[in-house]
């Protein structure tokens, strides 16, 4: 991604919280696996949408109209002998070239120096909650200067949650981070492809699951979330991850999978048949999903509230099952009841960015917020008909979803994981 991008964020941010104030945001902490082995290391979405930094120990610091430099970054030095164990480090010189960084410090002297640069600023704003450990030393930082107030210096009046500020900035997206994404969306849908044309009865999940993150890293990106597989049954368990059934002729399989390029993510979930035919049943229910998910692509148009999408899946959803003949009676009263919810039992999508449910409020004084230009979100109506006594056998162990990643623009919507098959024809016609 280009400086220039970091360093507009940076600055637009400053001037929303005005000067007067300091920002505080921590680098993500490293998190061990199982004793002295760590998870692979990936950065904390805020901190790297502000810096582009992805090594772990370190603080960004934003302080409006310092004298001194307004951007300050605390990070580790360099360190030949723990550079050799654990790879290179940036370090305090070259960071300040490389991120456009005013001024630097190290880590480890972060006690003794942020103190002196938070006091005599009216608010502070950080992100609280997240990290508890951070969440002390912030304290611990304010009652320091508390207890040298007969010096005259005073901490700030106001601990803000820079979330609200922030998470703001995050839900639109700029060209480059659609750029990215749509990276992301093309890997994932490449992987889905790829699984549709391997798949056959016998294999186990996670034969799948492994060519899809196969495909991800040769081609410079890791998975976004741990993807789901689901084949017969474990296709109506909305997040099974397990992975390791076999996959049964006859049966379907639920793929929910995503890249995550350059910490921007993709999310498609496809459903096909194991041995790449669908039964009359299964072509049956996934008819109304798909009819649901293009009506609700069609509702995601810029001056339409996000809820509108999930009420035209809703009704589409309850009306398909009713000529089915799994719901009875009419639509608007199964609607009024829930009935629907037996089948189809979360919402219709979420925001998409650097987090796979990315952040951004869905409602703005207490309505449903309009999708504007540079927003992104999922579309996934699914239908999931688990064993019961209220419905007949033909329809047992039917999961269906189909995920698609949706970018509004001035004049409608762009679906940028189109190049996911999603029709019968086209699914069957990839398996053949």
């Amino acid at each position: 991604m280009e400086l220039k991008e970091f360093k507009a964020r940076r600055s637009d941010l400053m001037q929303m919280v005005g000067e007067g104030s300091i920002v505080i945001i921590p680098a993500a902490p490293e998190r061990k696996r199982n004793r002295d082995v760590y998870h692979r290391y990936r950065q904390d979405s805020d901190f790297f949408y502000l810096t582009g930094f992805v090594e772990p120990e370190a603080v960004l610091v934003l302080v409006p109209g310092r004298e001194h430099g307004e951007v300050i970054m605390f990070c580790r030095e360099k360190d030949p002998l723990k550079e050799t164990w654990d790879g290179k480090r940036v370090g305090l010189e070259a960071i300040c070239d490389l991120y456009a960084i005013d001024d630097s410090f190290p880590i480890n002297d972060i006690d003794d120096i942020l103190p002196g640069i938070i006091e005599g600023r009216d608010k502070l704003y950080c992100t609280m909650g997240i990290d508890s450990d951070f969440d002390k030393k912030v304290m611990n930082w304010i009652n320091h200067i508390r207890e040298n107030s007969r010096k005259g210096v005073h901490p700030p009046h106001e601990i803000v949650s820079l979330e609200n500020i922030l998470h703001e900035m995050r839900l639109y997206k700029s060209p480059f981070e659609i750029k990215m994404m749509k990276r992301a969306a093309k890997l994932s849908a490449q992987a889905h492809i790829r699984a549709m044309q391997i798949c056959k009865p016998g294999m186990m999940e996670y034969e799948l699951d492994a060519e899809i993150v196969h495909h991800f890293m040769k081609n410079g990106a890791t998975y976004a979330y741990p993807s789901i597989v689901g084949g017969g049954e474990n296709g109506c368990i909305l997040h099974y991850i397990e992975n390791n059934t076999p996959l049964k002729d006859g049966d379907l399989v639920l793929i929910d999978a995503g890249a995550e390029y350059d910490h921007y993510a993709g999310d498609i979930s496809r459903t096909f048949p194991v041995n790449g035919k669908f039964s009359a049943e299964q072509k049956a229910v996934y008819e109304v999903v798909l009819e649901a998910q293009l009506q609700a692509i069609n509702a995601a148009q810029p001056n339409n509230n996000w809820n509108q999408p999930h009420e035209v899946v809703v009704r589409t959803i309850t009306q398909g099952l009713i000529d089915l003949g799994i719901l009875d009676g009419a639509v608007d009263d199964q609607i009024e009841r829930a009935g629907y919810q037996q089948f189809f039992m979360h919402r219709t999508g979420h925001w998409l960015g650097m987090d796979v449910h990315d952040v951004g409020d869905y409602k703005v004084n207490g309505e449903w917020r309009m999708l504007e230009k540079g927003m992104a979100l999922t579309i996934e109506p699914g239908i999931y008909i688990s064993p019961s006594k209220s419905v007949d056998e033909k329809w047992w162990n039917i999961g269906i979803r189909i995920e698609d990643d949706v970018i509004i623009t001035s004049k409608g919507n762009e679906v940028i994981t189109k190049d996911a098959p999603k029709t019968i024809e086209e699914i069957e016609k990839v398996m053949a």
